[in-house]
């Protein structure tokens, strides 16, 4: 039986496929999982560590039952997603004896949800598909593969999180009406607690008449429409922008405003207090939260109206923010010759989807009869099981890829896009640079590959006191993540006779193959030989 995991910041959702009713629903686990009447089955991002040498861990709602993430413990862990597989500046805690990592979290985390999810159903996870933030780095993709390995897992897939939630309204079964089923150019605004995302993703119902230009797989078998020899469902992505902005940014907002009005220390209790407040004012349009610290004798008492909370989120730029990410999403679909009006429906998901003034964001640009928001917490693990039920992906690289070069003006390294963002997968025609020795006698040459971020609302993770927080930079400062820079991984070839200025040496060739991984090939001008041939330079597994 397949299941989708929705790994989130703040919540994480399992869904799977019931054959019974043909139709998706989502996993309660008894002790880890909460319910409400507004919301379905949850499962709270936190993580209690007993003992880090054993891997003893308390995670989701039991943390919660128990009151430990109201205390200032370093053994407590929350939003610890948004650090996997980003440089982090500021100290992390070492817990007996070991230096932890937020990699290491997030993987007690998962292993224990999985953990539990075959104690009760021991077939249920045959087969799993991964949601990831469309902003992600491959670092994070890498970790989470890793992820799969230590859990066993017979099939694993990975699909970004609002091309998932556009399946999960769209392209599923006939309970969820039809009035967006027949639409065929979604815009998914996907805001949760970590990060934003924006999808515009075009659905076809229809049978496809050619095989789909990417199917995102990490690794695995065949798929149910290679198996069954149906022909798969096409979900086309069309444009994509991401901000690492989410809820658990406006959580900290609202505790530095009490600290500076009130005075108030800033610790874990304050922010569980500050989001629920958030949550309150979601629904209602002031709130308040009072708590009696029994040990302190001290008392808490929030009050916020939704004025309030709105001039707050205006003071840390948080609409100026949202216009950007939406004007590159429209920018994009401008070049495809989609305007506004071409966009059927518009898809909110995730719990920070849910902020009135959010909503209102939205309605500037859309008519509210377009706006869809029933689904916010579901969608995504729904529609990622859709992936095991005869649908397959066309999708771009959200990233560009580029080498690393000495900037002789500036005196200091600089990077040379060599893939661009936008670039569909597989490649149909690879990129190539010729290159020369620098030195006499060079005996190889080496070059370091690095994943692009976008020019435009970069951020940086950092910690302020105990708090992991998100920093804007100036769009000038691209983001890079090196994928080859290490002792053993930056030569790409051997030259044998060594090398000397003056003449081009070797040709290199780059491509992206259908399960998104870069690759290169390198021949020898010289020596008229292949030295590297189709090689991976990062690969998922």
């Amino acid at each position: 039986m397949g299941i989708a995991i929705d790994f989130g910041t703040s919540n994480t959702v399992i869904a799977r496929w019931n054959r019974a009713t043909q139709q998706s629903e989502t996993i309660t686990l008894p002790g880890i999982s909460w319910k409400t009447a507004q919301n379905p089955s949850l499962i709270p991002s936190l993580v209690y560590v007993e003992d880090a040498n054993q891997g003893k861990v308390i995670i989701g709602q039991a943390v919660r039952d128990r009151a430990l993430d109201l205390a200032s413990d370093q053994r407590f862990f929350r939003n610890f997603k948004r650090g996997i597989g980003s440089p982090i500046q500021g100290f992390l805690p070492e817990l007996d004896g070991q230096a932890i990592r937020f990699e290491q979290v997030g993987q007690w985390f998962l292993v224990d949800v999985i953990r539990q999810l075959k104690a009760s159903d021991p077939e249920v996870a045959e087969s799993v598909v991964f949601t990831v933030p469309v902003d992600s780095f491959e670092a994070y993709r890498l970790w989470l593969g890793q992820v799969c390995e230590v859990l066993q897992l017979d099939q694993v897939r990975m699909l970004d999180e609002p091309t998932a939630a556009a399946l999960g309204y769209g392209l599923s079964d006939s309970h969820q009406g039809s009035a967006v089923q027949n639409r065929k150019t979604l815009l998914v605004v996907d805001f949760g607690g970590g990060t934003l995302d924006l999808s515009l993703v075009q659905l076809d119902s229809t049978q496809a008449r050619a095989k789909p230009l990417g199917f995102i797989l990490k690794w695995g078998q065949k798929s149910f429409a290679e198996q069954s020899g149906q022909r798969p469902k096409i979900a086309r992505v069309l444009a994509k922008a991401g901000q690492n902005l989410g809820g658990s940014d406006i959580d900290n907002w609202l505790v530095d405003y009490f600290a500076e009005s009130q005075g108030l220390v800033v610790s874990s209790l304050t922010a569980r207090l500050a989001e629920r407040l958030k949550i309150q004012l979601s629904l209602q349009p002031q709130a308040q939260e009072v708590y009696f610290n029994d040990e302190t004798f001290d008392t808490y008492d929030l009050q916020l109206t939704r004025p309030q909370f709105e001039q707050i989120l205006a003071q840390h730029q948080f609409f100026d923010r949202l216009h950007d990410c939406m004007s590159q999403v429209l920018q994009q679909a401008r070049r495809q010759g989609l305007e506004v009006q071409d966009i059927d429906a518009v898809l909110l998901v995730g719990g920070t989807a849910q902020i009135p003034a959010v909503q209102a964001w939205v309605q500037q640009y859309f008519d509210a009869s377009k706006i869809r928001c029933e689904k916010p917490f579901e969608a995504i693990a729904q529609g990622a099981l859709q992936l095991s039920q005869g649908v397959e992906l066309k999708d771009f690289l959200y990233h560009s890829y580029g080498i690393r070069f000495w900037d002789r003006r500036n005196n200091c390294h600089s990077w040379h896009p060599i893939i661009k963002a936008g670039q569909a997968y597989p490649m149909a025609n690879p990129v190539e640079i010729v290159l020369g020795a620098s030195v006499n006698s060079q005996p190889s040459i080496e070059l370091v590959v690095g994943e692009l971020g976008s020019d435009a609302d970069q951020t940086e993770i950092y910690f302020d006191g105990d708090r992991l927080v998100t920093r804007r930079l100036d769009s000038s400062q691209t983001q890079v993540q090196p994928l080859n820079d290490r002792d053993s991984a930056r030569s790409i070839a051997q030259l044998d006779p060594p090398g000397n200025p003056g003449r081009d040496r070797i040709k290199v060739q780059f491509r992206i193959d259908d399960q998104r991984f870069l690759r290169i090939t390198v021949e020898d001008l010289l020596a008229l030989r292949t030295l590297v041939d189709n090689q991976p330079v990062v690969q998922l597994s």
